[in-house]
């Protein structure tokens, strides 16, 4: 209990810079607080802070202790708000925000057996290939391809990666032929997804070697499922993440090209606001898509 509080106090006074500070939101004497503070740097044999009679700063070492001890406090809160909860039926709005594509496939899949566990969650599904601001726009969750947020207030968590490819119809690549060098797209229509990083370049890569190809779409879209519909109706190769159009490609109804070839992958992550207790309906939710994706293994198969 003793090291638990000496922990608590050390984070606060990490994060407002006054033992004083620290002591008054834990309901301790400054003394004692000092006690404490200095019964943990000799339990570690470690300087975790200096300190003057203008200022305190943390050692270097103090700065890496702190930063996992927030960890540590945070599953701890985490732990006790789910232990509370046990025989509390979750309620309320959740708001779900991700790509079309993603709702369509992993959002929507998931909702009839969650939504029959907890009736009383209601889920508002927002479709968005923009970035919505979370706090602004009230979004509990989030799917993301970023892997940092400029937000501090924003916990990022990593789901699953995938490939990146490019397929087309079997009755286009008949009538067009089918491309053996990154350089023959050149000779193709190219069907793209205009909201990519850099949608006019395919940078590959392959056993080492590079190259970054010039493209002009024959078709862009700021939607996956309208850049998919035109590749099934034999309109060019599609550019896409193999997480939308896998069921495709394992129905042969596409077929990749250039496999042996790598694009840049995507990593897909939840979002959702930093806080020290996460609602009951943010963290069933958020753990229901990824049993989702763990008991499916879909990252083994979206990076083959």
């Amino acid at each position: 209990m003793d090291q638990f509080r000496e922990i608590e106090l050390f984070v606060h006074v990490a994060e407002h810079g006054s033992i004083s500070k620290a002591a008054e939101i834990l309901d301790l004497s400054t003394s004692a607080a000092s006690r404490l503070l200095g019964g943990l740097e000799a339990r570690l044999g470690a300087k975790l802070m200096q300190r003057t009679t203008r200022c305190l700063y943390l050692t270097e070492v103090g700065e890496e202790f702190a930063r996992r001890c927030r960890g540590i406090l945070s599953e701890m809160r985490e732990a006790e708000a789910v232990a509370s909860e046990v025989a509390i039926k979750p309620t309320g709005l959740l708001r779900v925000s991700a790509s079309l594509s993603f709702c369509l496939l992993h959002i929507e899949p998931l909702l009839p057996e969650f939504s029959a566990k907890y009736p009383d969650i209601t889920v508002d599904i927002v479709s968005a290939n923009r970035y919505l601001d979370i706090i602004e726009h009230g979004v509990d969750i989030a799917i993301r391809t970023k892997t940092s947020e400029p937000d501090s207030n924003i916990t990022i968590r990593r789901l699953a990666e995938t490939r990146r490819v490019l397929a087309a119809s079997p009755q286009y690549l008949k009538l067009h032929g089918v491309p053996q060098t990154p350089h023959d797209l050149n000779q193709h229509k190219l069907l793209s997804y205009n909201y990519a990083d850099h949608p006019d370049e395919l940078p590959f890569s392959k056993e080492g070697a590079s190259m970054v190809i010039k493209v002009k779409p024959a078709l862009s879209a700021n939607d996956g499922q309208i850049v998919c519909r035109a590749a099934l109706d034999h309109m060019g190769i599609l550019v896409q993440p193999k997480y939308i159009i896998y069921d495709y490609l394992q129905s042969g109804k596409l077929v990749p090209v250039l496999n042996d070839w790598d694009l840049p992958r995507l990593t897909m992550n939840i979002a959702f606001q930093t806080r020290s207790h996460m609602p009951a309906k943010v963290r069933l939710f958020i753990d229901a898509l990824v049993e989702r994706f763990q008991t499916n293994s879909f990252e083994d198969l979206w990076t083959r």
